[in-house]
Formats: C-alpha cells, structure tokens, sequence
C-alpha cells in the first residue's frame, strides 16, 4: 500500500497529459497550416502559456535535484550562483521577443535555424547548426530520462527500465501532439513544480524547527577549520565557489541563454505585444520563485537530513520525499521533478524533430525558384496530405524512442555529452542569433569562424579541464566566438567579398542604409 499511494496521483498526471496532447493533436490535423501549428502554435500563444512554457522549458530535473543537492553541500554560496536565473525569462522575451516575431512572419520561419538560414541563406551554416541541435539535444533528452526515471522509480519501488518506459512514453506521446500540446502541458507542469516546492518547503521547514532552528542548525555544520565558520553561510563556500566561477554563473545560466534554441522558438510564438510584456513580467516571478527558492530548499535541507545520503548529493531530495512524507503526499511532491523533466524533454523532442524535417530538409533540397517560397505561394499550396503528417508526427516519436534506447543502456560519453551540451548550445547559437539579428554587417564568414572559434574552445577548456581565473568553459568560449565573428566578418567583406541580397536587406534591417 505504501508503494501504491504515490503511484496515484502520478498515474492521474500521466492521464491529463495524454488527454491533452490527444486533443491538441486533433485540433493540430484540421488546422490551416498543419506545420505552423505544429511547430509554432499557429503563433497564438497566450501570454500566460508563454510564460510557463518558457520556465518549465528552462527547468530541468536538476532544478529539483542536483540544484538542491549541491546547494545542500555547498549552502548559501550555490544560492548566489543559481540567482542568475531570474534574468532568463525577461532577458529572452525582452530582447529577442518581438523582433523575432516579427522576422518570423516576414520570413515564414518556424524554427530558430530556419530564420538563421533565411537571413545568412547559407545551407552549410544550417545543416552546421541543425546537426549540433539534434546531437545535443539527443544528449540532454537522454539525462533527462535517466535522471527522471531514477526518482520514478526510486520512490515507487517500479523497476528502473520499467519506470523509464512508463514515464519516457508518456512524454513521447503527448509531444507527439506538437507545439501546442507542449506548451499547453508545460504551463501544467510549471504549476506543479511550483506546487511540489511549496510542499517540500512546508516540510523542510516543519523538521527543521523553523526558520530560526535551520539557521542554528547550519551554523553548526560543514565548519570551516581554518576560521570555524560554516562554509553554509559563506557566499563563496569557504573557498569551493571562487569569484570567477560566480562570475561565470552570469553568463552560463544568464545572459548566455539567449542562445537556447529551445527557448528562443517561444519568442515565435506569442499572438500580441501585449501577451508579451505579461509573459516577460510572469516568467521572471515565477522562474525566479522556482530557481532560488529550490536551491535554498536544498540549503535548508541540511537540516533536515544532516548526513549525506548514499546516493550523494542526488538523493537528498528524493531522500526527503520519501522518508519525511505520507506517500500520498509524496506522490503530489514528486510531481514537482518529474513535471520539471517532461516538459525540458517534450520542448526538446519538438525542436529536434523540427531541426530534422524542416531544418535539415530546406538546407539540403535543390534550389527552389525565389517565387516558390513567398507567402502568396504558400497560400496556394495543398494542404498537407495524411502521410507527411504521419511523418512530422512519427519523427517525433522516433527521436523519443532513440533516446529511450540511450537511455536503458547509457553509455559513458552520452554523459559527457550530456553536461557538454547545455554550455555547447550556448557558444554555437549566442552570436549568430545575437549578431545575425542586430548586425547588418554580419556575414557567412563570420558566422562559420565563430562557431569554429567558441565550439573549439569551449571543447578544449572542457575535456581539459583549462580554467582561465576560475571561469567557466563558457567564458573564454564566448569571447573567442565574439573575435572569431568580428575576424571572420572582416574577412568575408574584404577576401571573399560576400554582401547581403537586397531582399535580406529588406526584411531583416528595412529601415538601415
């Protein structure tokens, strides 16, 4: 019965998320344009939905996981790292939000690389972009999966394998219902999440004594010898969090995330300004409430759970659920990470499916007349016959059933890839969306040398372990791109001599000489 109890309220999420993507699916199959709505919502997002989606999109299971769990060892410093966060929501919208939309529609895009390859119309800066999109996205689909199948299954006594096929197919399925049905689901998701950290906060807070008996109990743990301070009431955790690596914090989990494709194609989405300056204010509380308040969980978890599970730093949530909540309450509480893991992965599937059958597709099919793709064109064309449905639908579906496989028989270097691929994203798509929308000058040229310049030292400082004034990877990588982008630039107007068309001109920077 103790095993059963947390199932039901997990078996009752399972049912809602399945309804919803059938549903939205069979709305997605009479709409207008199929692929719009399928990739993009037919870009009538509610401002509330984009909000959501967009931070349960950027929260993972290591929002509720290892997030706390380090904060748990290193305590309030790891705070200070995770504060970052709360720009994300408002920095991306706010910045890159309307004028996106806006190409988006004069461009007909659906995706972020598909507005890259319109404004470069370079297929070998697509086909680059698209590929390292689905490698590392296959990557983080897989940790998600593992990682959301172990609490699954570790607080319901399932069977791993057995646990990730359950919890896996749910999600392949309900994205499987496109755009819609992920953000739809992600808003859920992001109610839970805040629902289950509320719950681990009254909790947290009732066995430690209060807010005043966690404090002395942290004052009282993880001492520093050398000044007999807690190292948990210490901004740079006595030594383990240096400044450079705080630093760094601001650019990898900061102002660096404007370079997630998986959250740049929210800001296609939207229907209205207006739902947009509401989201920008929404997902700033909300991302904010749920990034710090759950790292300061995991400090305050301390103590609580005073000894280091056997799991490490991983199991003192998962800990804590189990052994200091009824199971029914359990059940409810653990909805917080596992909603936190699908809707990272269903954003994830969508846009790896995109990148394979949009992105991919419209780089390497022969040259189509200039007349062919204009939106008058696009009027005219038959709808989308059953079978190339099936097919968008399917490649979903075999992309989740991909990382499925991945993730019953993990390997090593799926792993690596896996903590490799967030900060990987970053330097492959901060200048060429950042530059390539606010730059006319920005060339082919410099987008293929900053690619080479940021992913080459971004890979090097990580397999290494090369550390410049205790900085992330992602900082030297970030200013190599920015050199390799100006050099390259340079290089393409004065050797190569590469110039944008009129037409590009014209919809990217109508009102620039």
């Amino acid at each position: 019965m103790q095993q059963i109890l947390p199932l039901v309220p997990i078996g009752i999420f399972f049912v809602v998320l399945l309804l919803v993507g059938y549903v939205v699916s069979y709305q997605a199959n009479r709409a207008t344009s199929f692929k719009k709505e399928y990739f993009l919502g037919s870009q009538n997002l509610g401002g509330v939905v984009l909000a959501m989606t967009l931070v349960a999109t950027y929260g993972s299971v290591s929002s509720f996981v290892s997030g706390p769990g380090v904060a748990w060892n290193l305590g309030l410093g790891w705070v200070v790292f995770a504060a970052p966060q709360i720009i994300t929501g408002f920095l991306i919208l706010g910045l890159l939000g309307k004028r996106m939309t806006i190409l988006a529609h004069r461009t007909e895009s659906l995706t972020v690389i598909d507005l890259l390859f319109e404004r470069f119309q370079s297929r070998l800066v697509a086909v680059l972009l698209a590929l390292m999109l689905i490698i590392f996205f296959l990557a983080m689909i897989v940790g998600q999966f593992i990682g959301g199948a172990q609490i699954f299954a570790g607080l319901t006594d399932i069977d791993y394998s057995l646990g990730l096929v359950i919890f896996a197919l749910v999600t392949v399925l309900y994205s499987s219902g496109g755009f819609r049905a992920v953000a739809i689901t992600d808003a859920i998701c992001a109610i839970l999440m805040l629902t289950g950290m509320f719950i681990l906060g009254y909790v947290i807070v009732r066995d430690g004594g209060g807010l005043e008996g966690i404090m002395d109990t942290l004052a009282t743990v993880n001492l520093d010898e050398q000044t007999g301070v807690s190292r948990n009431l210490e901004y740079n955790a006595g030594g383990a969090l240096p400044l450079g690596l705080l630093f760094s914090a601001w650019i990898l989990v900061g102002f660096a995330t404007v370079g997630l494709p998986q959250s740049l194609v929210r800001c296609m989405s939207y229907k209205s300004s207006h739902e947009l300056h509401k989201a920008m204010v929404i997902a700033t509380v909300i991302c904010g409430a749920l990034m710090i308040g759950m790292t300061m969980l995991g400090v305050f978890a301390r103590a609580v759970i005073p000894d280091l599970p056997k799991g490490g730093t991983d199991a003192v949530i998962p800990t804590l659920i189990a052994h200091k909540m009824h199971p029914l309450v359990a059940g409810v509480t653990i909805l917080g990470p596992l909603a936190a893991t699908m809707s990272t992965v269903s954003s994830l599937l969508i846009a790896s499916a995109s990148a394979i059958i949009r992105d991919l597709f419209k780089a390497l099919r022969p040259e189509q007349p200039q007349a062919a793709n204009s939106p008058i064109a696009d009027a005219v064309k038959p709808a989308l016959s059953y079978h190339e449905k099936i097919i968008i639908k399917g490649t979903t579906l075999v992309m989740g059933i991909i990382a499925i496989t991945l993730a019953l028989f993990p390997l090593d270097i799926v792993v690596w890839v896996n903590l490799f691929a967030f900060g990987g994203l970053e330097s492959a798509f901060v200048w060429p969306v950042v530059l390539g929308l606010f730059w006319r000058k920005f060339n082919t040229c410099g987008v293929l040398t900053s690619l080479i310049a940021a992913l080459g030292v971004y890979t090097v400082c990580s397999v290494f372990k090369i550390s410049f004034l205790s900085c992330h990877a992602i900082v030297p990588s970030l200013i190599a791109g920015l050199i390799g982008a100006l050099i390259g630039t340079w290089l393409g107007a004065t050797v190569f001599h590469q110039a944008m068309s009129k037409r590009t001109h014209d919809i990217f920077f109508p009102h620039r000489p």
